[in-house]
């Protein structure tokens, strides 16, 4: 657990709670955590979800693994405890936004199941959405779009996911996408009629 350094504060509410955010935008805020390997095309298929939600006249955010290393979490590397804080931030951003009513998706490796279950322990019951893309080492390497892949077996990048690192895959997602048979197209339909099935699309 992150200890609580800063003293003297207190915690303040607002006069608009979050019934009210939801109600406007007319859908749940929730969290769709996307685990997988590099490769596995978690940030492909939320990409994809998202465009086909504000198509559909709803609100949705992706925060990205690549993205918020360039801003936010910009002074973390790959240790694991560096892993470890990117995902304690990360999940805290995520939850300011269900609590916004936005569906955020969160695409990140996320390699280890303890901070995956931290993450969760933030969010009231069912705003926290496990999804795996379970795509396995031989297809995310085939694939390599960023050539990390490459790389990695070079020694050029050390402690790298599935390569010199572990992968912890979860053991009871709300969700398994098998994208590396399936086409982003497919993968992003199969999400979105979760989340139509399960009430979040409307009030």
């Amino acid at each position: 657990m992150t200890e609580q350094k800063a003293t003297n504060i207190t915690w303040h509410g607002g006069h608009v709670g979050r019934e009210d955010r939801e109600k406007v935008l007319g859908q749940h805020g929730v969290c769709i955590w996307l685990t997988g390997l590099s490769g596995s095309g978690k940030s492909t298929v939320a990409v994809a979800a998202e465009a086909a939600l504000l198509s559909r006249g709803h609100v949705a955010y992706v925060l990205d693994g690549d993205n918020i290393r360039h801003g936010l979490n910009k002074n973390l590397g790959f240790s694991p405890e560096d892993r470890t804080e990117n995902i304690r931030r990360i999940a805290e951003v995520a939850k300011l936004f269900t609590e916004t009513g936005v569906i955020v998706f969160t695409s990140f490796i996320s390699p280890y199941r303890a901070d995956r279950d931290a993450a969760r322990a933030l969010f009231p019951v069912g705003d926290f959405v496990e999804v795996y893309a379970a795509a396995d080492v031989e297809a995310c390497e085939k694939r390599d779009p960023k050539g990390l892949y490459k790389k990695a077996r070079a020694g050029e990048i050390p402690e790298f996911t599935g390569i010199s690192a572990p992968y912890e895959a979860p053991q009871a997602p709300e969700l398994v996408l098998q994208t590396s048979n399936q086409t982003v197209e497919q993968s992003a339909g199969e999400l979105l009629a979760y989340l139509e099935g399960k009430g979040y699309l409307s009030l």
